[in-house]
């Protein structure tokens, strides 16, 4: 199993840069970032100095979106990365939640992130691409043997089949063990009906990580108020199921949709961080289910359940008071176990 580090990049960029040294020195594989241009610093400026100042790490997107930037200028930025520092980055890929709403604008379809992750990875290889003006273009300075993964983030159904039929890895915003298999599941079958190996889809859980020295009701207290915030955050995006699909949908499961009920408004100015007054609503329950609390031995229970359902990667979603501890903890007492 691989482990990835996401961060939000809040000033000073050069911290960043600095908990993602931390991260690879700790054997973190991959360095991912949220891209929301309005909330936080423009990532792929960051990404270039993460790169320069790591040895192997792969950086990406979690996530970019179809909207906020044209095609050809995410695959341009990416695909230089690429020939500045090798093959070291994925163009994760989603609706754009808080990129979009925080400009005034909605989210995008599911029909645009298909025609997106086409073209931006055909450019970004060196392959010619209608950008759908009927201009076709190529980039001519791409090297032979340029490589750009796209990963997209999914939760409905139709996204999910996407996911499956298209993108060459699928990121999970959450770390419950029962919704993991559901969704891996349909991902997987929608890779096959495909006509593609489902092997070749890499499967990422993305989800906060609080290592506390003890299981006790204290510390297990204190590590869900760090956390909570994460449940909001999918919230929204769980909101956009139930009015698409409605209550009890065949579609959706209840384990995933049930919590929002007393959900009633979210403001982006605390979007991803501990404390967000908006995530009250979110039970305890929700919080242990889809995030990973405890002592480093939880942490690897749930872990060895999740690589079981064929997960390639878990990443530590470090948005809490304990960046630091956590990322030190998970290098020396829960890497090791996974990969050993």
């Amino acid at each position: 199993m691989d482990f990835g580090l996401v961060l939000q990049t809040d000033p000073p960029a050069a911290g960043v840069v600095e908990l993602m040294r931390r991260a690879e020195r700790n054997g973190f594989t991959h360095g991912w970032t949220f891209d929301s241009t309005v909330l936080w610093q423009e990532p792929f400026v960051i990404y270039s100095q993460i790169l320069a100042r790591t040895e192997r790490m792969v950086v990406g997107s979690m996530v970019t979106n179809p909207g906020t930037r044209t095609w050809e200028v995410t695959a341009s930025t990416f695909a230089t990365l690429n020939e500045m520092f090798g093959n070291r980055t994925i163009c994760g890929i989603g609706r754009g939640d808080s990129a979009m709403r925080v400009a005034g604008r909605k989210p995008n379809t599911l029909a645009r992130i298909e025609e997106a992750m086409h073209v931006i990875r055909e450019l970004a290889e060196g392959r010619e691409a209608d950008l759908g003006s009927g201009a076709v273009v190529k980039f001519p300075w791409v090297r032979p043997g340029a490589e750009l993964p796209v990963w997209m983030a999914a939760y409905g159904p139709k996204a999910l089949a996407i996911a499956g039929a298209k993108a060459d890895g699928f990121i999970l915003q959450l770390a419950d063990v029962y919704l993991t298999e559901w969704m891996v599941k349909a991902v997987r079958d929608a890779a096959v009906a495909a006509g593609r190996d489902p092997a070749e889809v890499k499967v990422c859980v993305a989800a906060p990580a609080y290592v506390t020295e003890d299981d006790s009701p204290q510390a297990l207290a204190h590590a869900r108020e760090q956390c909570r915030w994460f449940g909001g955050m999918v919230g929204n995006h769980v909101a956009d199921l139930v009015s698409k699909y409605g209550e009890h949908s065949a579609s959706v499961p209840d384990a995933l949709t049930d919590y929002i009920k007393a959900r009633q408004r979210y403001d982006y100015s605390h979007h991803g961080r501990s404390g967000n007054p908006d995530t009250a609503f979110v039970p305890d329950e929700i919080v242990d289910r889809f995030c990973l609390l405890g002592t480093p031995e939880r942490h690897v229970e749930k872990l060895r359940a999740l690589k079981a359902l064929g997960v390639d990667q878990f990443a530590v979603y470090d948005m809490h008071d304990a960046k630091e501890s956590t990322i030190d903890a998970y290098g020396s007492a829960v890497i090791p176990v996974l990969r050993g």
